[in-house]
């Protein structure tokens, strides 16, 4: 991946910063980090492009929202992607119960001019609709050794299934499921807190369902891992890195990995801001899908 050069000083300069000093969990819960539900700032993520709490495209085993194990939390988001020939739009609402469960919904928008030019395609775009569920099965994020473990299902269904179903696509729904481990390392990056993140997710999903389930190449389910890093600059900033491997199944068209480098501003439990710079590579035949993606997103 080759990063443009102002992503690379955002990261460099936001890095050169001075290390913070290793603080034990207690220390991490100043007051304006706890606020009104008790866990620490920026530990409920923010919300991936399918709606589950976590970075930009990968899930993370967080919970959504701030709440604690007697208490509702809840997040809504709205993100933007653009790359060189398409542009995604995602929106939903996400609720967390005792920081143990997630359900949430999301509707995608993806548009496609250029192919659709080219082609003389009967739609624009490609429009999707998620409902997913999370459930943490062990751990915490912060508080015990193991990493916090949760199992999570995203239920697809894609609305404009015409022209995926003319290039192979089998089925316009499915369910992805995964598995995703994350720990924040208290200190160890230079003294700045380490957040590690690795899924496990079994999907037959096309460019993640916005091209249908399944193919005329694979019809069948493949195992593909997805892993995040971010580092901590101070309570309300984060830079960090993902990768999103991706099945293949269509023989009209290679599906590359998707990777991206982010900047988090967590200025209180209200508000997340993200932005990325993304490498989603060859899209439907189209090459260099290099952009831009920013996500707002309002928690409780």
């Amino acid at each position: 991946m080759t990063l443009p050069p102002r992503a690379l000083v955002l990261a460099a300069g936001m890095l050169a910063a001075p290390p913070l000093a290793a603080a034990t969990p207690a220390e991490l819960a100043t007051r304006d980090a706890v606020g009104h539900a008790g866990r620490l700032l920026a530990t409920g993520g923010a919300s991936m492009i399918e709606g589950s709490a976590g970075g930009g495209i990968v899930p993370w085993a967080v919970i959504a929202g701030y709440g604690t194990e007697d208490q509702w939390g809840a997040a809504a988001f709205a993100t933007r992607v653009e790359v060189r020939d398409y542009a995604l739009t995602s929106q939903g609402v996400t609720l967390g119960w005792r920081n143990r469960v997630e359900l949430g919904v999301a509707r995608q928008n993806f548009g496609l001019p250029t192919l659709a030019d080219a082609l003389s395609l009967p739609t624009r775009r490609f429009r999707q609709d998620i409902v997913h569920a999370k459930v943490r099965l062990a751990g915490d994020l912060v508080y015990t050794s193991m990493p916090q473990v949760s199992f999570g299902v995203q239920h697809k269904t894609q609305r404009d299934f015409l022209v995926p179903s003319l290039v192979g696509a089998r089925d316009d729904a499915d369910v992805d499921a995964y598995f995703s481990a994350s720990k924040l390392f208290l200190g160890a990056a230079g003294g700045r807190h380490l957040l590690l993140n690795g899924t496990l997710r079994r999907t037959r999903a096309n460019q993640t369902g916005l091209l249908g389930f399944g193919g005329d190449r694979d019809d069948g389910y493949a195992l593909v891992g997805e892993m995040s890093a971010a580092v901590l600059l101070d309570p309300r900033w984060a830079v960090g890195i993902e990768y999103r491997q991706k099945p293949d199944h269509l023989g009209f068209a290679r599906e590359d990995d998707w990777k991206d480098v982010f900047v988090g501003w967590f200025p209180n439990k209200r508000v997340a801001v993200v932005a990325a710079w993304a490498d989603l590579g060859r899209i439907a035949t189209l090459e260099d899908q290099e952009g831009w993606y920013v996500s707002l997103q309002l928690s409780h």
